[in-house]
């Protein structure tokens, strides 16, 4: 059970946040309880909705932004976002259980994949202080500065929704999958 308040329906949710948690359902065709927690501050709601989508336009193909999303909910060991980003890995990205398996411990079969989920993963582990060769590496896969900026704000986007989903217990409404062990 939630620890925080989540309304059960659009409808139950602050009136600023309707108009955006109904684009969520015109999108998805459904509105996770993530959203509909979130919502209930309307500009927390905004703000992720902005972020996310305007990262969802950027240079990282959506493979990679779901690898990034699974070492990252390990990482902070959230089952709810380990859950929904294992679906959407599988029903959307098209990734193998072996691969989502890789993820989440920081890896990956496609090298360039696995050179910026490990970069995301340094930066989560050392809080983004890394070193000169951990810039280095990632570049040397093929990203670009911008790139490594996109490869941050995933971390970020993603640490958010983590923490949020964590403080709240947000109940899981994907096929469940749990954390490995705690951070």
């Amino acid at each position: 059970m939630s620890r925080l308040f989540t309304p059960a329906t659009v409808i139950d949710s602050p009136a600023k946040s309707q108009p955006l948690l109904e684009a969520v359902n015109k999108q998805l065709g459904v509105v996770p309880n993530l959203f509909r927690l979130v919502g209930s501050n309307p500009a927390a709601l905004e703000g992720y909705l902005n972020l996310s989508g305007a990262l969802n336009k950027g240079a990282l193909p959506a493979p990679t932004r779901e690898r990034i999303a699974l070492a990252i909910a390990e990482f902070n060991a959230c089952d709810y976002c380990l859950s929904a980003h294992t679906y959407l890995a599988k029903n959307l990205a098209k990734l193998s259980d072996a691969e989502i398996t890789a993820n989440r411990s920081g890896s990956s079969s496609d090298p360039k994949a696995e050179a910026a989920v490990a970069f995301a993963l340094k930066v989560a582990t050392d809080r983004g202080h890394v070193n000169d060769s951990d810039i280095q590496t990632v570049k040397a896969a093929g990203y670009d500065d911008a790139q490594v900026i996109e490869i941050i704000a995933h971390v970020a986007l993603n640490v958010l929704t983590n923490y949020i989903n964590s403080v709240a217990h947000t109940e899981i409404d994907f096929p469940v999958v749990r954390a490995r062990a705690a951070a």
